[in-house]
């Protein structure tokens, strides 16, 4: 039998440097990366892990109660959209609350390459696309928010987001009702982890899908207006589930909106004056896509079919940058000095990897073997670099033994009191899990109410010096106040505090941890008393906090699971076999 007659030639069964990559195999490489990484519970040492966890904590042990008072002498847990939260908890119960945070995080991650395929397969064939999903899983922004900023939310609603944004195009240009159902439900599942994911989602992920559907509504049979009306009816559920599930949330801003002075974060910095934040934000998460940049410049603009998804990138693009260039700060207005922009950076990652596919493609054509043992090299360096500066450029402080101070504030009456603790980082997150007390000190910024703190533009009073004279005043005002608040008890792991402390009566009275540590006490202090800072959600808030956010998730998967999608028409195994865009073939 001849080679070209034969059931096993090349042009049945090409070479697998030509051939898609199964989705199933790239989760399993996700599971491989990122599975070690986990289980070792790596992203313990990110900066706000701790805070995620405080917050599963509280739901934990009080599901449908969202006032916490052990941050802030008293706040509303409703003013954080609460998904992962409830699911770290409802997992803690049998895992225990460090593995239950690492198991919600893992299923991020291995959601975040389906996402990306599917997303892809709007703007490229089926090769590209399986590797712009590989390329997910070894982001170095995705690294850098899972290991080092320990931002689960932001990853959790992209991933979903992904998701459903093909739902989105095909109820636009099909107008199936199976479409628009799980779409909606995908977004609300997204919106109940994180409301700024799906805020700027709108305009940087679904504003280019909605452009590509009027852009391609003659090869698919839809009509603009069809399109139009699709997409309002899509945006006009969307927007009155979000209200309905994050209702709660939108009623605690409207009581207590966020009007503290602005707090400065390194992300905002212009990087060409402030190289190393350039780094940290900028060059770090972006990794070995930074080489494929003038591609994605070239590209992107001139292929009329991918100019919509690289103008969702070049925006994210120039948010990522932070200060660097007056577009956030003109377009934003007082929200630049509210929002942090590494998540900017992120998702401009994850826009541009269906373009930088496209690259993948040709350099794996033309060089095979070695070119994608190259690619893989680079992607590897990507995720290795984020991972690795962790230990090169620590956010957070060194661990240290922080039982004898839960201890103390769990034994004979202490809990009566308010606590502070000075010097001890993101690790203040830790002390509120587990201590029975309250403390007028917390590391979620949008929930500060107390004057002490909003009245000037530090954050954490445990950070205080890092923010100079603003921080150093707020503390000074905090101490002015302790009987107020009840606050007698203060942890010091910085001695650069301790003189201030002496200077405003407080006195030394016990050392943990070899010395590093010292308790200071005021005498004089009366116990603390509940106080109602700001707004306490009602009961009702409270059942509604604890049933639709959970319930928009698990509602979300029901979905998908009992609508599946339509069976694709068999492509031809032969490359370049998927020339023909998706959208043609989905259509039929």
């Amino acid at each position: 039998m001849t080679a070209s007659s034969s059931p096993l030639s090349s042009a049945q069964f090409p070479p697998v440097t030509k051939r898609a990559i199964p989705l199933l195999v790239i989760i399993l490489v996700a599971l491989a990366v990122h599975g070690p990484l986990l289980l070792m519970e790596l992203p313990n040492r990110s900066y706000d892990a701790d805070l995620h966890k405080f917050f599963a904590a509280h739901y934990a042990q009080h599901w449908f109660n969202p006032w916490n008072e052990k941050w802030f002498a008293g706040f509303s847990q409703t003013t954080y959209p609460p998904l992962e939260h409830q699911w770290v908890a409802i997992f803690s119960h049998l895992l225990g609350l460090n593995m239950a945070y690492m198991a919600v995080q893992l299923v991020a991650i291995l959601l975040l390459p389906v996402g990306m395929y599917s997303f892809a397969r709007l703007w490229v064939d089926e090769r590209a696309a399986s590797y712009a999903a590989l390329g997910s899983v070894l982001l170095g922004s995705l690294a850098f928010l899972v290991y080092q900023s320990g931002q689960l939310p932001t990853t959790l609603a992209a991933s979903l987001y992904l998701i459903a944004l093909p739902y989105l195009y095909y109820w636009m240009v099909q107008g199936r009702g199976r479409n628009l159902i799980k779409g909606v439900m995908l977004c609300l599942a997204a919106a109940a982890a994180h409301h700024v994911t799906l805020i700027f989602g709108s305009v940087l992920f679904a504003g280019p899908v909605f452009w590509l559907a009027l852009q391609n509504r003659e090869e698919t049979t839809a009509t603009r207006s069809g399109v139009i009306s699709r997409a309002a009816v899509f945006a006009a559920l969307t927007v009155l589930g979000v209200a309905i599930v994050l209702l709660p949330y939108f009623i605690a801003l409207r009581h207590n909106p966020i009007t503290q002075l602005p707090i400065p974060h390194a992300s905002r910095d212009n990087f060409l004056q402030v190289p190393m934040s350039g780094v940290n934000f900028w060059v770090i998460p972006f990794g070995a896509l930074l080489l494929a940049l003038p591609y994605v410049f070239w590209k992107g603009p001139a292929d009329k079919h991918l100019r919509p998804l690289f103008f969702g990138f070049w925006v994210a693009f120039l948010f990522g940058l932070g200060g660097t260039t007056p577009v956030p700060r003109w377009l934003l207005g007082r929200a630049f000095y509210v929002l942090t922009f590494e998540r900017f950076t992120f998702w401009a990652t994850l826009l541009a990897l269906p373009i930088v596919a496209l690259l993948v493609v040709k350099i794996v054509d033309r060089f095979e073997l070695k070119g994608a043992v190259v690619v893989l090299i680079l992607g590897i360096a990507s995720a290795g670099s984020a991972i690795g500066w962790m230990s090169w450029h620590p956010l957070n402080i060194k661990p240290f033994d922080l039982d004898p101070v839960i201890a103390f504030l769990n034994r004979d009456n202490h809990d009566r009191f308010r606590y502070l603790t000075l010097g001890f980082g993101s690790l203040m997150s830790q002390v509120g899990i587990y201590a029975n007390a309250g403390s007028v000190d917390g590391g979620y910024n949008s929930a500060r109410l107390l004057p002490e703190m909003t009245n000037y533009g530090s954050a954490q009073l445990t950070s205080s010096k890092y923010y100079g004279v603003k921080g150093m005043e707020s503390l000074r005002a905090m101490l002015k106040h302790a009987n107020k608040y009840g606050l007698k008890y203060i942890f010091v792991h910085d001695r650069y505090y301790e003189p201030l402390l002496a200077f405003a009566g407080w006195r030394e009275t016990e050392t943990y941890d070899g010395g590093i540590i010292s308790l200071w006490t005021k005498d004089d202090v009366p116990p603390a008393r509940p106080m109602e800072v700001g707004f306490v959600p009602p009961r009702w808030q409270g059942i509604m906090w604890g049933i639709l956010p959970i319930g928009s998730s698990i509602l979300a998967l029901v979905v998908v699971l009992l609508l599946p999608d339509r069976k694709r028409m068999t492509e031809p195994l032969a490359f370049p076999a998927a020339e023909q865009p998706v959208y043609l073939r989905e259509a039929k």
